[in-house]
């Protein structure tokens, strides 16, 4: 079977990508890290009328005609009261954030400014027009737009909401994901090691992916490695949206994903050319559970501090879930989930933007021996401004992870010289 192209694989996946269509109206301080269902306009002006943007003194400019001028001070300002109409020829103690009072036309800050007797102030500077004013509306006009419609909200979004007033947003549900491991080699970190055996990593990093992302996990834990246990895994996870494994996606004789979705549902994509990764199931599972099913559902083994949410308001169920399978390899699993799946579970969540953005940087190394495959390399950011490699690239060794700041972005058969420009994309564009 020929190998899919990256973009091939990545078109197809977004293609396939079934949105939630359930919305929730959630308390604004509780939506960052949700999509917006629908776009948000200002019912208010912002900021509402001129405000000062210094603690200091409302003037007018033509009152001041050389520095050195003393006003007499005719009234005082605090942030949430409006003022009178300044009378000319005198001055406003004004703070930050309050209204300036009708008449005035700059604000000199306090620290050009002097106390020169009771109710005077010296004024050491010419103030130009409108300084330290903020115009009203000049953040926001009512009626304008401030959120789009598929916006992952971050704190700072929310913080322009509350700005307006919006005590509540329009978010879509949170995606259910469940996912399940293959492997009579795994065990638990907390258990005794089988012979021959290695400990899961990827079922913990796969719930702190899907968490970063704000799914909803459902964790069936380890499955033995039969094509009948896989099977059952697989109707009893397909309540979900979205049914994501580790392991088992080879074709050895042990590997049992790919027959069992067959069975159960079909399967579209299997091999990728990137690396690392390659093997990665995409299909999908029919449905036979109920919605019920996934709000009492247990994680089984448990997972200390990682439950089911509670889901409320659930819409009517699709007949299907979308599976995809992930290699068992832990570095194949990371790079895989990031450059594939992160962007296919955020067009599910509704997203508007699902794909990283890349910068172009300095290769502090050599990379003489291209793969014919897309490679995505462990890299960190150095003192010096440009990248260094991880030495050991291998799709065995997460340290390569935890060591990197992000990936350089490797087409296929080339080459990387030091001093070379190579597309980076850092973890902080795809870890949350």
């Amino acid at each position: 079977m020929s190998l899919l192209s990256f973009d091939e694989a990545l078109q197809k996946l977004l293609a396939a990508a079934r949105p939630v269509a359930e919305i929730e109206e959630v308390d604004s301080v509780a939506a960052a890290g949700r999509t917006l269902a629908r776009a948000q306009a200002s019912g208010i002006t912002v900021p509402p009328l001129d405000n000062s943007a210094m603690d200091g003194y409302a003037v007018r400019v033509t009152d001041i005609p050389a520095a050195g001028t003393r006003l007499p001070v005719s009234q005082r300002i605090p942030a949430g009261s409006v003022g009178t109409p300044l009378q000319p020829g005198t001055a406003a103690r004004i703070f930050t954030g309050a209204p300036v009072p009708e008449g005035a036309d700059a604000v000199v800050m306090q620290e050009l400014c002097e106390h020169a007797g009771e109710g005077v102030v010296l004024v050491n500077h010419v103030p130009r027009h409108c300084e330290n004013i903020r115009r009203a509306g000049e953040d926001i006009l009512a009626g304008a737009g401030i959120l789009a419609a598929g916006t992952r909200l971050a704190p700072q979004d929310i913080g322009l909401a509350a700005s307006v007033g919006l005590a509540t947003l329009p978010v879509f549900r949170r995606l259910r994901v469940a996912v399940f491991f293959t492997g009579d080699e795994l065990s638990l970190p907390g258990e005794a090691l089988k012979p021959g055996g290695i400990y899961n990593s990827n079922r913990y990093t796969l719930h702190g992916l899907l968490g970063a992302l704000g799914c909803e996990v459902r964790d069936l834990g380890i499955v033995p490695d039969s094509l009948e246990a896989t099977r059952a895994a697989l109707r009893e996870a397909a309540v979900s949206d979205v049914i994501i494994t580790s392991g088992g996606v080879s074709v050895g004789e042990e590997d049992h994903i790919k027959a069992a979705v067959q069975a159960e549902g079909a399967l579209d994509l299997w091999k990728i050319a990137i690396k690392p990764g390659k093997p990665l199931a995409f299909g999908k599972v029919s449905r036979r559970a109920t919605a019920a099913d996934f709000a009492t559902a247990i994680p089984s083994p448990p997972f200390p501090g990682k439950g089911v949410t509670e889901v409320h308001g659930q819409g009517p169920l699709r007949d299907e879930a979308a599976f995809i399978g992930l290699p068992g390899n832990p570095v194949s699993t990371f790079v895989t989930f990031l450059m594939l799946v992160r962007p296919f579970l955020l067009a599910c969540q509704g997203a508007n933007v699902t794909a990283p953005r890349g910068l172009m940087m300095r290769a502090d190394f050599d990379w003489p021996k291209p793969d014919r495959r897309r490679e995505f390399l462990r890299v960190r950011i150095n003192d010096a401004g440009g990248l260094d490699l991880f030495p050991n690239q291998s799709s065995g060794v997460l340290t390569s992870c935890a060591w990197a700041d992000g990936l350089v972005d490797t087409p296929p058969g080339q080459a990387v010289k030091r001093g070379d420009a190579v597309r980076f994309i850092p973890f902080s564009e795809l870890l949350y």
